[in-house]
């Protein structure tokens, strides 16, 4: 284990399905999810939603408070990730093949972004995802994201 950093194989139980809330309970204190504060907000049999609040520091435009674009761009770089896992039932390492977000609209000062990744295809090694992120109204998108992702490793169980 890497100081500082989880370690997915002795934190979850053996045999465990994957747990979107408590992975995002452990991974969120590291990196770029533990520096924006990423927060679990639901899952189903193959998606993801998390949230991320409003700050100052994570504004891109000073004059207008509309948060940076890679703000949103790692939010549904990790909800798309764990729907691949939480529609596997498992954690198994992989990287972000490719990932493009459409923007809509920017996200006004002060409002909460919420990201919702689905994974709708599985093959033996690459997961295909999709997702939009909005501010509380996914009838009122403000990106839409589709990817894919290749996994590396074996089972971690």
């Amino acid at each position: 284990m890497t100081p500082n950093k989880p370690d997915l194989r002795s934190a979850i139980p053996k045999n465990a399905a994957f747990d979107p809330a408590l992975v995002n309970k452990l991974m969120g204190k590291f990196g770029h999810g533990g520096f924006l504060d990423m927060e679990y907000v639901g899952h189903g049999n193959d998606w993801v939603e998390l949230a991320i609040d409003w700050r100052e520091d994570l504004v891109a435009d000073p004059d207008t408070g509309i948060l940076a674009s890679a703000v949103v761009i790692s939010l549904m770089d990790n909800a798309t990730s764990m729907s691949i896992w939480t529609k596997l039932g498992e954690f198994r390492p992989q990287v972000t093949m490719d990932l493009r977000l459409d923007y809509l609209r920017p996200s006004p000062s002060g409002a909460r972004v919420y990201g919702r990744g689905i994974c709708y295809h599985l093959t033996h090694s690459i997961g295909f995802v999709r997702g939009f992120a909005h501010n509380g109204n996914p009838d009122d998108p403000l990106a839409h994201a589709s990817g894919t992702f290749i996994r590396v490793g074996d089972r971690v169980s």
